[in-house]
């Protein structure tokens, strides 16, 4: 059939078959980016890959005619003539990342590498109805792609060719699969409510929908923050939740409800949550923010991630959100100080689990709503 027996060095196997033409440029893409500006042979894209040599050719001639991919010099090899290296062309292909918070509204546009072309900020209620919501997001992401790209009056965001599409990223719970909500925290008015198909129409491209957490975990992991192994993102924002990544893979779940972290009970007879609920860790973790404690606002999410660590058995806590932004080491210590008496407790081999802070600041989730789009393009299946 083409392919060489067994998996490519260093990497996923492909296939030389028409029906999965798609997948085997995703492997060479993703490789390419991998390689940077120093960029990489056709040679070892083959044998990392495990394609014969001429399908790598035959799809790296389309990427080149598509301008996702270019020479990037020549590098000497240990016999015969100096091999071509590629690259990949960043300027070629964008997203556009959109956090949707309970107060606000942040998008950015990245390139192929995943960096920030532009940016904006917006005032947002989420309670204020869909119209008004889909109204501030459409203008933002227009004006977005319209001050960095450009953008004709004629077929609007569908006429920029580089645009892959809009990945959004918003409290769950919600239908990742079907870019379905349900019922918010707090907002229960969104229950049941289309949101991808309904920015389709609006936007005229290819909308993801994913929870905050989880395009915040995707995004540090295509970063490689969380290393090669299975972590949790914490994010303590206007709300709580968390991120899995199992296994270098996203973790979402059998109903992509996977991750409502925020809602687990600590305290019987606790303070009400908006989830309905007594004693939530996000309810107490709030609450104590409320108070301007944030040493015991530390302590109850280190509580709650004990709880995921002593679960999942992950290999690092990762903290993010705009509440662990404004006091991180705080937050660090607190976290690190009850997983730590854990793992004294236990015994745990190799001591505690390490805990330190997101990289991303506030914009961490909408840099990771982007990779929902630059995922698929580069063949990451939990995207």
């Amino acid at each position: 059939m083409g392919t060489r027996e067994g998996m490519g060095v260093g990497g996923p196997a492909g296939a030389n078959l028409g029906a999965v033409r798609s997948h085997n440029a995703a492997l060479v893409l993703g490789l390419l980016r991998d390689a940077g500006a120093e960029g990489i042979s056709r040679l070892e894209l083959a044998e990392r890959t495990g394609l014969t040599p001429q399908a790598v050719s035959k799809i790296t001639a389309r990427l080149r005619e598509q301008g996702f991919a270019a020479e990037a010099g020549r590098r000497a090899s240990t016999g015969g003539k100096p091999r071509t290296v590629l690259r990949l062309v960043p300027e070629a292909g964008h997203a556009v990342g959109v956090h949707l918070d309970r107060d606000e509204l942040r998008a950015v546009l990245v390139d192929l590498d995943g960096a920030v072309v532009a940016q904006r900020r917006a005032e947002l209620d989420l309670g204020a109805g869909a119209p008004a919501v889909l109204g501030v997001l459409t203008r933002a992401v227009e004006g977005l792609v319209g001050q960095a790209l450009g953008l004709g009056d004629d077929d609007g965001l569908a006429g920029v060719g580089t645009l892959l599409g809009v990945g959004v990223a918003l409290p769950g719970p919600l239908d990742h699969a079907r870019g379905v909500l349900h019922r918010v925290t707090g907002f229960p008015e969104w229950d049941g409510f289309a949101l991808r198909d309904a920015l389709e129409t609006r936007l005229g491209v290819a909308v993801v929908v994913d929870k905050d957490t989880n395009a915040a975990a995707l995004g540090l992991s295509v970063r490689g923050e969380g290393g090669s192994g299975s972590f949790a993102y914490l994010h303590l924002g206007t709300g709580l939740g968390a991120g899995l990544v199992i296994g270098g893979s996203v973790h979402r779940g059998a109903r992509t409800g996977a991750g409502e972290f925020g809602h687990q009970v600590i305290q019987l007879d606790g303070p009400p949550c908006e989830c309905g609920n007594r004693g939530c860790v996000e309810a107490l973790c709030l609450g104590a923010v409320g108070r301007g404690e944030p040493e015991e606002a530390a302590r109850v999410l280190g509580v709650g991630a004990a709880n995921l660590v002593g679960l999942l058995d992950i290999d690092a806590v990762l903290l993010g959100g705009r509440t662990v932004a404004g006091a991180p080491e705080v937050y660090v210590r607190g976290v690190g100080d009850v997983l730590a008496a854990q793992a004294r407790r236990e015994g745990m081999p190799g001591g505690a689990v390490p805990v330190r802070a997101a990289g991303g600041g506030e914009r961490i989730v909408a840099e990771g709503a982007a990779q929902l789009l630059l995922g698929r393009l580069f063949g990451r299946g939990d995207a």
